[in-house]
């Protein structure tokens, strides 16, 4: 819970009270450390989306080369060392909300999927 009576703080509350009622996409911006996983939490928290879960990923956490895989999943057999089916972080969140976390450092192709998924609504396990 974000308490605070800074007017600045009352306004980026206000905000996203008003956007937890929405089905919106929202970006939070801001530097490290200051408090955009507190606030997507209290978007979630406040929305019809409650009931979902809350899935976070930090993609500069994650090499390159699996975070396609951590967000989308993957089929049996898609690459060497998938030998089992895995869903993804997309598809983990359904119903709820998904906070990813330093997306500014993933690559733009990758940026590029996302926006995809987003826009479209819809997207496909790596193999299928």
């Amino acid at each position: 819970m974000i308490v605070g009576e800074d007017p600045k703080i009352k306004h980026i509350l206000e905000i996203a009270e008003r956007v937890a009622d929405s089905n919106a996409t929202v970006l939070v911006t801001g530097e490290s450390g200051t408090g955009k996983e507190m606030i997507a939490r209290t978007i979630h928290q406040s929305s019809g989306r409650l009931g979902g879960p809350f899935v976070t990923l930090n993609c500069a956490a994650i090499p390159e080369q699996l975070l396609e895989s951590e967000l989308f999943g993957y089929m049996k057999g898609a690459f060497t060392g998938a030998q089992q089916n895995k869903i993804g972080k997309f598809e983990a969140a359904d119903g709820g909300t998904l906070f990813l976390d330093e997306i500014g450092d993933m690559t733009f192709q990758l940026q590029a999927k996302i926006l995809r998924v987003l826009q479209e609504g819809t997207f496909e396990a790596i193999g299928s």
